[in-house]
């Protein structure tokens, strides 16, 4: 009997790929960071604030300390974009107020919104087609309109959403800009930015697509079909 047959887990064991390794680091770092401002918020007595960035800890270390045991597996890349957006969006934006520190804060990151929302709208539809030859049944200005019109319209929610916090709690989710307190003029920036982001990535998916060049974002959602099959199972074949 060799090795590999004494020991299966080391068999099937498969070596990290680069974004693996980066968005481990990037984890650690990051953690580090707000482990270290968890204890000045603690020493300030700001306890809601030390709630969120616990809350965000969890959420970013989940993947990493769970691992294969979560029922999808997302590809490093798109744990790496989402883990920085959640920290640049959750804890500088309002834990460390980079809302009200940078006017730009909160434009560049609806406009990452767009973008990120719109690969998960490409996602979707592969997810929903449950094939992994889509080209085959769906056009790509279908797919292409597909992602953009639903990333904005996960954008109108949650303008809804901050309209609606602000209005039956009290909250300042909606920010105030010069000349108009009433949170009107961002919601419309956060909606026309998030609009054009949507609009970006779609037209680069839509492009690709008709030139049968192979992108970031096909790699990426082939990463992801990879690593759940199961969700990509042709009814035949159940």
């Amino acid at each position: 009997m060799n090795n590999s047959e004494r020991n299966p887990i080391k068999r099937t064991r498969r070596p990290q790929d680069l974004a693996t390794r980066v968005h481990f680091w990037v984890v650690i770092i990051l953690g580090t960071i707000m482990s270290a401002d968890l204890v000045l918020i603690l020493l300030e007595l700001q306890w809601l604030n030390a709630f969120l960035t616990l809350t965000i800890m969890s959420v970013i270390l989940a993947p990493v300390i769970l691992g294969e045991r979560l029922p999808v597996k997302v590809p490093a890349e798109m744990q790496l974009v989402a883990l920085i957006f959640m920290f640049a969006a959750l804890f500088l934006g309002e834990i460390r107020s980079y809302y009200d520190r940078f006017w730009w804060w909160d434009i560049a990151l609806h406009t990452s919104s767009g973008l990120l929302l719109g690969i998960l709208g490409f996602l979707l539809v592969y997810v929903l087609n449950e094939s992994r030859n889509i080209e085959v049944h769906m056009r790509p200005r279908f797919v292409a309109m597909f992602a953009f019109l639903f990333a904005v319209a996960i954008g109108t929610l949650w303008e809804i959403f901050e309209f609606t916090m602000d209005k039956s709690f009290g909250m300042r989710m909606q920010k105030p800009m010069l000349g108009d307190p009433s949170g009107l003029t961002d919601s419309m920036w956060d909606l026309i930015v998030d609009t054009l982001g949507a609009f970006a990535i779609s037209s680069l998916g839509w492009w690709y697509m008709r030139r049968g060049t192979a992108s970031f974002i096909e790699s990426w959602i082939q990463k992801f079909i990879e690593r759940n099959p199961r969700l990509f199972k042709h009814p035949a074949e159940n």
